[in-house]
């Protein structure tokens, strides 16, 4: 592949990757709003709302740190883990099999070690 090839497909996929950034981005905005608007009708908030926030937040994030280049990007998608399995553990605990929850707290614990472990790396070789 030539110079001029090199660049252009350099380019072509960096503008489709910030088009796809900021689509992501509104949708989750939308889902936020949705979210806010059925917390509003329903006129009472649970911690499945609240974790489905942050997960939210997370991802706006994480689009965040893709755009402006600051921070570990790869973080986010752990966090982002660590919260739907907490949401997921606080929805169907009461219908899930002990093991089960033991399981999911399992790989809670394991990704937090994984993003501690991933964070302190990043810092010694900055």
């Amino acid at each position: 592949m030539g110079e001029t090839e090199h660049t252009v497909a350099s380019i072509g996929f960096h503008v489709v990757e910030r088009i796809l950034l900021l689509l992501v981005a509104l949708m989750t905005i939308c889902g936020a709003a949705t979210e806010i608007y059925q917390i509003y009708q329903t006129r009472s908030i649970n911690l499945a709302d609240i974790l489905l926030m942050f997960l939210y937040t997370e991802v706006i994030v994480m689009v965040n740190v893709f755009y402006t280049g600051k921070g570990a990007t790869f973080i986010y998608p752990i966090f982002i883990a660590i919260t739907a399995l907490a949401r997921l553990i606080v929805l169907q605990s009461k219908d899930m099999a002990p093991e089960n929850i033991v399981f999911e707290a399992s790989a809670i614990l394991l990704l937090a070690v994984a993003a501690m472990a991933m964070t302190r790396l990043s810092r010694s070789t900055a």
